[in-house]
């Protein structure tokens, strides 16, 4: 799962500043738990390929580090 979101954003899926769907909608589109979703939300972004912003949700960084 981790693998593929990733994928989708090197991809352009996701592109740099575009928001990810929300946690429920990628763990019914993925099947698994929404602590699950959280983890890996939550490693995307200590790589800093996904920004948080509080109020508006997740967001693909505009960095370089997208681009790995």
């Amino acid at each position: 799962m981790l693998d593929d979101l990733l994928k989708k954003i090197k991809d352009g899926t996701y592109p740099p500043g575009s928001q990810l769907p929300s946690g429920r909608a990628l763990a019914d589109e993925y099947d698994v738990s929404q602590s699950t979703i959280s983890r890996a939300v939550a490693k995307l972004r200590q790589q800093d390929v996904l920004v948080g912003r509080p109020g508006r949700g997740v967001f693909v960084a505009e960095s370089k580090s997208t681009r790995r």
